[in-house]
């Protein structure tokens, strides 16, 4: 077992890593590609950075490529982002014809890498429709949503449908995500990684160093909330919960930290909302990290008393997963993936308006027994079911089952 495979052992358990070796021992040398819109900023590019290179430990040839666009191609790519969530978001004529341009210019640069794979997982909208522009594929394309799309606005739907249909296979996080698809469909829900900056231990010295640089106060209760500065986190919704939680807690401080992916023009409009929402009350802080802040946000994370991601849309939430990992309670939205982690009264609390999220600060800093019961589950919880090794081992199972198509026996 190699270094890396040892570390991932003594987190997640020799057993986890075990079935990974059995599952890629028939698919050593297997030539595999994931393709996706911004190699930094938000989860999917999080994910990606630590699956490929366990992916090539393992024995596969996994290569990471990132597509690029224009202003219009990413102002198309957002409504469709929107739409798939919900809202009223119609493409423009000028827009779908953005979006084919830059997928037909990056097929490409990326044709003889994405023919030659025997495996191509293409990640959600964005670079949906290069398939159309690689006619001599020779391997399954697999199309990876990571977005609700449980009631999307079916225009935007009926759009990327007839991108992803010809696939041979969707993934999805959550069951009540999916949309029916003239091919097999996969539930797999995200995960984080152990052994990241951003997830690892950190020793005291470097969380207290945090605490001074952001001036906040070690001896008062500290909210945080993580996440791209996006409407669907709902920002401003968390700075109306924490004024009126500091009704009853006085001294209740704020973070709300998070940055704007590359893929997103819309950041800048909503960060410039929160700053205003914010004003200049002294116990809210909007920082705007960096894409490599990792090891601040972990000391944020591990600072706060409780870590809240008030979301009313979420795809799946790894912000939500990386509060539980550190053993604090989570108070998020009650939607989407948030569900399926945040377990009511035992790793955190649901909620769907500011008035309730306040209620849920209130009762966990006035019963702190509870709220160490709360974090110890939470840990254990992400433990048993968000690692990176569980996610890659349903990936792998996904390609030995693609591979073997409708075969009643598979010999791995």
């Amino acid at each position: 077992m190699s270094g890396l495979l040892e570390a991932y052992a003594a987190v997640a358990g020799k057993d986890a890593i075990s079935q990974l070796e059995q599952l890629t021992r028939p698919l050593k040398g297997m030539k595999v590609v994931h393709v996706n819109s911004t190699r930094v900023g938000g989860g999917v590019a999080e994910i990606l950075e630590k699956l490929v290179p366990l992916s090539n430990e393992l024995g596969m040839e996994t290569r990471w490529e990132v597509i690029s666009g224009n202003q219009e191609f990413y102002q198309c790519t957002k409504a469709m982002h929107n739409g798939l969530q919900g809202m009223t978001s119609p493409l423009s004529s000028a827009m779908m014809a953005a979006y084919q341009q830059t997928n037909e210019q990056n097929a490409e640069k990326l044709r003889p890498l994405l023919e030659e794979a025997e495996v191509v997982f293409i990640h959600d909208p964005q670079p949906a429709a290069l398939m159309r522009f690689c006619p001599n594929r020779r391997g399954r394309w697999v199309w990876r949503c990571h977005i609700d799309a449980s009631r999307p606005y079916r225009p935007v739907w009926r759009y990327i449908r007839q991108q992803v249909a010809d696939y041979d296979a969707s993934v999805f996080s959550l069951p009540d995500f999916a949309q029916a698809m003239p091919h097999p469909e996969y539930i797999i829900p995200p995960s984080i990684d152990p052994l990241s900056e951003k997830n690892i231990e950190l020793p005291e010295q470097e969380i207290a160093e945090v605490r001074r640089q952001f001036e906040l106060d070690p001896d008062r209760p500290l909210l945080l909330q993580v996440s791209r500065f996006d409407r669907f986190k709902d920002p401003v919704g968390v700075i109306e919960a924490h004024r009126l939680a500091r009704k009853f807690s006085p001294g209740l401080q704020l973070v709300l930290a998070g940055g704007t992916a590359d893929d997103d023009p819309e950041g800048e409009a909503v960060l410039q909302e929160v700053r205003a929402a914010a004003g200049d009350d002294p116990d809210i802080k909007v920082l705007l990290l960096p894409p490599d802040a990792h090891r601040t946000i972990n000391a944020l994370q591990r600072a706060a008393d409780i870590v809240i991601q008030k979301s009313t849309k979420e795809g799946f939430g790894l912000t939500v997963t990386e509060g539980l990992w550190k053993g604090k309670p989570v108070i998020g939205g009650d939607t989407g993936g948030i569900r399926l982690q945040v377990v009511n009264y035992h790793t955190g609390f649901l909620v769907s308006t500011p008035e309730g999220a306040a209620l849920r600060i209130r009762y966990l800093l006035h019963r702190r027994d509870r709220m160490a019961e709360m974090g110890a589950k939470a840990h254990q919880f992400v433990r048993e079911n968000f690692l990176l090794t569980r996610h890659l081992r349903e990936y792998l199972t996904l390609i030995v089952g693609l591979l073997h198509g409708a075969e009643y026996r598979i010999e791995l």
